[in-house]
């Protein structure tokens, strides 16, 4: 499975992509800090699925999900966010999110999400 991480923390990235190298049948094919970078870079890339940051170096997430659905490209959308806020949620899942992370909380859930994805 093929995964595309919108993170503009590097450190967090970084993070990210060591816990993702080490689930079975999952690669990561590119990253982006802000929000034009990233729906170009996912509609390049394909990927099966999207680690989602809301708040962005440039623009937010809710304008990646917002570039993908005017793209009509779909993958499955994983939103990681340090403002687990219900609105956000609510928003992001109108939009397309399969998913919504708390940062603080729920990054071994997203690990599990993901693993469990890319077992089929």
């Amino acid at each position: 499975m093929k995964v595309f991480l919108v993170e503009d923390s590097s450190l967090l990235r970084e993070r990210l992509e060591m816990i993702l190298a080490a689930i079975p049948g999952l690669q990561t094919v590119g990253h982006a800090s802000g929000a034009k970078a990233a729906v170009s870079g996912i509609l390049a890339a394909r990927p099966d699925a999207v680690v989602l940051d809301i708040h962005l170096a440039e623009g937010n997430g809710f304008d990646v999900l917002r570039g993908l659905r005017a793209a009509a490209f779909a993958p499955a959308i994983y939103v990681l966010t340090n403002y687990p806020l219900e609105g956000y949620r609510k928003s992001a899942e109108r939009l397309g999110a399969r998913g919504f992370f708390d940062k603080s909380n729920d990054i071994d859930r997203l690990r599990d999400t993901l693993a469990a994805a890319a077992a089929l």
